[in-house]
């Protein structure tokens, strides 16, 4: 079994990032909310991706918010910090940066907005595995980024040194499968869906990159446990308690409801940065009310 094998399982959360009700990183949170994930149990800690508001952290924020995860964590689970961007340069300076700073691995996001070809993807990635030394985890998610990674494609970098896995969010869990079918055997698969986590553990998945882990993180932990142990009545009966959050926390674009319902946890403040804006007021209750029903609030 490989180290990112063995490292890359179970409920790693994808991060929020902090923030006061002006948008400024709010560190003092940041710091509480790693400490509770790592008394929640949560298997890995994912800075700086799309929950983490990427898009609108200046670079050295960036650098600085994976930073400062990676010494709060201290070594205790991976951190996986996302380093992905549109121009390969960039990517390249976030990842080297993360590296720098102790990052055990890094999530990197097709390039999103130029929509490259396949062959621009392969070379995207290689050109980043070249560059720096550290293992990289791929994230597919064509909702956001209008390009969609084939499995054909994750295969070949699948035979790229330091190309470990894939956050696979392409909305299909059956593209689980295909990926699976082609890879190396020790080539990790973990869900970008939460609602469809279950579905793609069925197809080779042993983890996911969790947005509901930032409110419910000990439910998630438990969830990921109770399919990677085989239990598979527990991981229906858990799975079907998490569908209403899963539902609800994408009522608007993440992390709109994830933010307001950690606000409304008393876990961090109101701040998110434009053009992203406060939960609607009408969702509010909906997230307010099924957060109740699982003891959140």
């Amino acid at each position: 079994m490989s180290q990112a094998t063995d490292d890359l399982r179970g409920s790693l959360v994808a991060l929020v990032t902090p923030m006061t009700a002006s948008g400024a990183i709010d560190w003092a949170a940041l710091d509480s909310l790693v400490d509770w994930h790592l008394e929640s149990g949560t298997h890995g800690i994912v800075p700086v991706g799309t929950t983490g508001e990427s898009a609108t952290l200046t670079h050295a924020e960036h650098k600085q918010v994976i930073a400062s995860v990676v010494r709060r964590v201290d070594g205790r689970v991976p951190v996986v910090a996302g380093t992905g961007a549109n121009a390969t340069a960039e990517a390249i300076e976030f990842t080297r940066a993360a590296q720098g700073d102790g990052a055990n691995y890094c999530l990197s996001v097709t390039p999103y907005y130029n929509k490259p070809t396949q062959e621009g993807l392969y070379r995207h990635y290689c050109a980043i595995a070249e560059a720096v030394d550290l293992p990289m985890v791929l994230y597919n998610v064509p909702p956001r980024t209008a390009c969609d990674m084939q499995a054909a494609t994750v295969a070949r970098l699948s035979a790229v040194d330091l190309i470990v896995g894939i956050k696979e969010a392409c909305g299909d869990p059956n593209r689980v499968a295909e990926i699976k079918a082609l890879v190396p055997d020790d080539f990790v698969l973990l869900s970008g869906e939460d609602a469809q986590t279950l579905t793609m553990a069925g197809y080779g998945a042993v983890g996911a990159i969790s947005v509901t882990a930032n409110v419910l993180p000990v439910a998630m932990v438990e969830f990921c446990q109770a399919f990677s142990e085989g239990d598979d009545d527990k991981a229906r009966e858990l799975d079907a308690k998490l569908q209403p959050i899963h539902e609800v926390l994408f009522m608007e674009t993440s992390p709109i409801p994830t933010k307001w319902a950690l606000n409304a946890m008393g876990r961090i403040d109101v701040g998110i940065r434009l053009p992203l804006v406060e939960l609607t007021a009408s969702v509010q209750a909906e997230v307010r009310k099924r957060l109740e029903i699982l003891g959140a609030l």
